[in-house]
Parts: structure tokens; C-alpha cells; sequence
């Protein structure tokens, strides 16, 4: 068996986990993500937290500003790796959380969870500079594919990395979808990872090449027919840490403060209660870890810039 209170404490100081321990936290978080549906049901109260960009020092200080995982149920909209510099350790200690915690986190795929995407903004690079080969990487792509790709509230309160898609228009129908792969370029399951809320007066084409961006009336369309109050998504920069859309029908939660080191925006998580009161739980930076970006580390450029 595993020490996992050990590995977490290590984790959380940044220190070097070994491969052959990477290869079994991964393997045990596979069987424990095999057995949750596309779309997993949590009750409240829970946290509602968007992309973290292996921050792991934020990652930190979310947990010490939403009360901790030991005593708190979290929902994680995806995109934990690339962009920061401790995008392995910010995704190995959720997974230790979810095996240590299984009821207490849920954790969604975002559109970085994939290998195509991990390749060029900076966890394959990351996982080589550490380890001098990609097992690890490789270790952890396999989880990716068994990440559920949304959550329900109470039933009234759909969670998604990204947002809607054109050709799935219920639950029940993402629910169907073969999640176990790498992320297709279009489809439903692209879509949900992909799009953006945008005012739009109807389905258009996403500026980022993959996905839709998506207005209110299709919003609307989606709570109602699904008999549900909320969408909550992360996926997009919001400088003030979240942002409410569409009459308060859709909200987008960001987690990554200082986003890239250099964006200058707050991080949010979002706190809904027993009766779906929603509370915003807004926090900064953490210094020690703004000064790791003096450490220039190379990640390729693609044309693909519109994930800022």
C-alpha cells in the first residue's frame, strides 16, 4: 500500500515524487475514475473551482481559503497541467486527494487534458526536464481519458470545463458519449471541453478552432430543457476571478490568479450552500510562487495563442 499522507506532503512541498510511485498513483486513479458516470452527481454543499494551470502554490491557498479538502467537498473544472511550472505535482496531489477523499473531490477534463494539447503549453516539457523521459506523462495522459467530462448539483446545477454543444442538448445524452480517449476535434465531447459563452444570437464558430461560442438563448434552452439553474464552467481568463453571464444562468469560475505569472488577475472559487445560494470566495497570488517565474522555461508556440 501507498502512503498517500506522505506523498501529498511531499507533493505539496514541490519535492521529486519517483516514477515507479507515479505509476501506481495513476493506475489506482484509474480504477477509482472507471467507475464514475460522464457526468457525476455531488450534493451540496460544495466548492466550484476552474483552472489552475499547475500553480501549485494558489492551488495551495485555494484549499487554505475554501476550508480544505478534510472538511470540504470540491468540484475542479479541469485544466490542472500546463501553462504553470507545477503542473505535476498540482495534478498528482489532486489525484492523491481523490484516492485519499473519493467523496470529497471530483475532478473534470478540461481541454488541456489531452496529449495533443500537454505537447506544446508545457507539461510534456516539464515531465522531461524532471524526469528525463515521458513515462510519466504518459501515466497521466491515461488518466485524462478517464476524467468525467461534467457534474450535477442537487441536479440543478450543471458543471462543464468548457461549455454546450450543438449536438448534445441534454444530460442524459452527454451521459452516452465513450469518454475513454484522447479529446476528438469535433463533436460533442470537444464541444464541452472547448466552447465559450459569447453574445451571440445563435451557434457560431469559436475563434480558438475548436468548440462553439454559444449566446443566451441557447443557454436558456439548455436549463430548461434539462430542469436546471445553473451552468458553471471555467476555461476563460476572467480578470475578477468569475464572472456571471446571461441573467446569472451561467457562470464562468477561474482559479489561476496571476494567470501565466503574468496576467495580474484574482482567482475565485465558488461556494454553493444546502438551499443553491452561491457564494464567491475571491483570492490573490501567492509571492513565492511569482518568483519561480524568473525561471524561463521554454514551452513551443503554436498558432494556437487563444487560450489566454
Amino acid at each position: 500500500m501507498m502512503d498517500l499522507d506522505k506523498i501529498i506532503a511531499s507533493l505539496r512541498d514541490g519535492k521529486h515524487i519517483p516514477e515507479e510511485t507515479v505509476f501506481r498513483l495513476c493506475l489506482n486513479s484509474q480504477e477509482l475514475l472507471m467507475n464514475e458516470g460522464n457526468v457525476t452527481q455531488v450534493d451540496t454543499p460544495v466548492t466550484i473551482c476552474g483552472d489552475i494551470h499547475g500553480q501549485l502554490h494558489d492551488l495551495l491557498t485555494l484549499f487554505e481559503k475554501s476550508g480544505g479538502v478534510e472538511k470540504t467537498r470540491y468540484i475542479f473544472l479541469g485544466d490542472f497541467v500546463d501553462r504553470g511550472f507545477y503542473s505535476l505535482e498540482s495534478f498528482l496531489l489532486l489525484l492523491c486527494y481523490k484516492l485519499r477523499y473519493p467523496d470529497r473531490i471530483t475532478l473534470i477534463r478540461g481541454n488541456h487534458e489531452t496529449r495533443q494539447i500537454t505537447k506544446v503549453y508545457g507539461f510534456y516539457d516539464e515531465v522531461v526536464r524532471k524526469y528525463g523521459n515521458s513515462n510519466v506523462w504518459r501515466y497521466c495522459c491515461e488518466v485524462f481519458d478517464y476524467l468525467s467530462l461534467g457534474a450535477i448539483i442537487n441536479n440543478s446545477i450543471f458543471c462543464v470545463h468548457g461549455g454546450l454543444s450543438p449536438d448534445m442538448t441534454t444530460v442524459d445524452e452527454i451521459r452516452t458519449i465513450d469518454r475513454k480517449q484522447e479529446v476528438p476535434h469535433e463533436g460533442a465531447m470537444c464541444d464541452l471541453l472547448w466552447s465559450d459563452p459569447e453574445d451571440v444570437d445563435t451557434w457560431s464558430l469559436s475563434p480558438r478552432g475548436a468548440g462553439f461560442l454559444f449566446g443566451k438563448r441557447e443557454v436558456d434552452q439548455f436549463l430548461e430543457k434539462n430542469n436546471v439553474q445553473l451552468i458553471a464552467r471555467a476555461h476563460q481568463l476572467v480578470m475578477e476571478g468569475y464572472k456571471e453571464m446571461f441573467d446569472g444562468g451561467l457562470v464562468t469560475v477561474w482559479s489561476a490568479p496571476n494567470y501565466c505569472y503574468r496576467c495580474g488577475n484574482v482567482a475565485a472559487v465558488l461556494k454553493i450552500d444546502d438551499d443553491l445560494n452561491r457564494e464567491y470566495t475571491i483570492f490573490e497570488a501567492v509571492q513565492a510562487q511569482n518568483e519561480v517565474g524568473n525561471a524561463i522555461i521554454p514551452t513551443k508556440k503554436s498558432q494556437m495563442d487563444y487560450f489566454l
